[in-house]
């Protein structure tokens, strides 16, 4: 193996550039991602409650 081919795991390759300036070219998208994450995380945990206890008050009416 020759020592332009040979690198280190975690090194980034040596012909690709550095992405060093990646979170100021995306800079709003991370916080966008986590509200759309958050937006999800409540909608999922409401139907679960709807459903849950939906699923009660059918149980408790048909036995």
């Amino acid at each position: 193996m020759s020592e332009l081919s040979r690198r280190e795991p975690n090194e980034p390759a040596r012909n690709q550039p550095a992405h060093d300036g990646l979170s100021e070219d995306y800079g709003d998208l991370g916080e966008r991602r986590n509200r759309r994450i958050r937006a999800v995380a409540w909608v999922a945990i409401i139907s679960l409650i709807l459903v849950g206890g939906g699923a009660t008050v059918l149980s408790l009416l048909f036995g």
